[in-house]
């Protein structure tokens, strides 16, 4: 057996070898459509930032209070001692914002799906979950120890597939065979959307729950800006709503909204939860006011213009125009060397658009990964249009 270091080094070399080795990027600014990345400034076009909320007036404004009030640290976890008025505080608006009995908020998306999954799961339960659903989801789904099936992305007769074969194994034990449909509603990297209608008609059909992951959708769809599941009616038919604080709602962490009951039961249960010291004020600060600003009109003026971009961006590429478009652009690259060359000429012409690689994507799938914000200007979305149409790129 080679030494520690040895068998280290031998795996790395293999990393860049495929095209897979990553190096964190410094970035020496706040979250903008311009960052400086080691002094050099860049048009980003990565962030998920989509509303603008990261370095808002607003959210730094609330964290610096809930320091000033409540100290740089939590102390403890919620359920010891560290169950603090920015906690109760985020989750009554998450609650009034989903519209939803109650919510809960985890210290990071990951951390929201392992204890969710995780506690309401075990052996002898089964999840299915679409193909290109998120890592934490996966992780949580095989972390819980049901029994686990894939359906093809968004493929709706292999789901009914899936859920027939389900429906008939939990038939012999009813009482202790709990089945779990889970899935994004934005999907991360390739900015499609779940037909979540058409899922909730089928989990109801075969009496299965339903866990939705709307990280991407939330504060950007529907009436209220709660996301996909709003837009398309389907929010009281859906058990499990998940999201994150630190993309369009420009904080840090994850949350579950649903029933009184549920929260309740992930208090008790849930383990990412219950032994985790409490998210530090200011992020709970930061993250209630970013759900109030989504909420107000001035949300209604950034998501207006976040599309606008979208819109600008997607007819000066000559791509489709779907019903209810994202704020995510994916230009599938394919070979991951392919990728990291060309993220490399969009950077010595001045963007930020790194390569999304293996294992985030598929192998083979490696892509450029544009995601759009209300705070990029139409000179800027001009600008990108004319880098990638110079290279060029492969169009999605």
């Amino acid at each position: 057996m080679p030494s520690f270091p040895q068998d280290l080094s031998i795996r790395l070399d293999q990393l860049r070898a495929a095209g897979l080795y990553r190096q964190l990027r410094p970035i020496d600014s706040p979250q903008a459509p311009t960052v400086s990345a080691s002094g050099r400034p860049l048009l980003n076009f990565s962030s998920n930032d989509y509303l603008g909320l990261a370095n808002h007036d607003h959210l730094k404004k609330a964290a610096a209070a809930a320091i000033e009030n409540f100290g740089a640290g939590a102390g403890a976890s919620r359920l010891v001692c560290g169950s603090l008025p920015p906690h109760q505080e985020l989750e009554s608006a998450l609650a009034q914002f989903k519209g939803t009995e109650a919510a809960l908020a985890f210290s990071t998306g990951y951390a929201a799906a392992l204890g969710t999954i995780g506690a309401l799961l075990g052996p002898g339960d089964i999840v299915i979950l679409d193909k290109l659903s998120h890592a934490c989801l996966v992780d949580a789904a095989r972390l819980s120890g049901a029994t686990l099936r894939v359906f093809a992305h968004n493929n709706l007769a292999d789901l009914q597939k899936k859920l027939a074969w389900a429906s008939q194994k939990a038939s012999s034990d009813p009482e202790n065979c709990r089945l779990l449909v889970v899935t994004e509603s934005v999907f991360s990297m390739d900015g499609d959307l779940a037909p979540l209608a058409d899922i909730v008609e089928l989990k109801q059909r075969f009496g299965a729950w339903l866990m939705i992951d709307e990280a991407h959708a939330t504060g950007l769809y529907g009436p209220h800006r709660r996301g996909l599941a709003e837009a398309l009616g389907v929010s009281d038919h859906i058990e499990i709503q998940m999201g994150t604080l630190g993309k369009a709602l420009g904080a840090s962490g994850g949350y579950l909204a649903g029933s009184r009951l549920l929260v309740d039961f992930l208090i008790n249960k849930a383990r990412s939860f219950i032994f985790s010291t409490a998210p530090v004020p200011a992020a709970a600060a930061a993250a209630t006011a970013g759900v109030r600003l989504v909420q107000s009109p001035e949300g209604a003026q950034l998501l207006t213009r976040l599309w606008a971009r979208v819109t600008e961006l997607r007819a000066a590429l000559d791509l489709d125009f779907p019903p209810l478009p994202s704020a995510i652009i994916p230009l599938i690259v394919g070979d991951e060397s392919r990728a990291l060359d060309l993220a490399a000429k969009l950077a010595d012409h001045g963007f930020l658009i790194p390569a999304i690689r293996y294992p985030t994507v598929a192998r083979g799938k490696a892509r450029l990964r544009i995601t759009l914000t209300a705070t990029h200007t139409e000179n800027q979305v001009a600008d990108l249009a004319s880098a990638l149409t110079s290279i060029p790129l492969p169009k999605s």
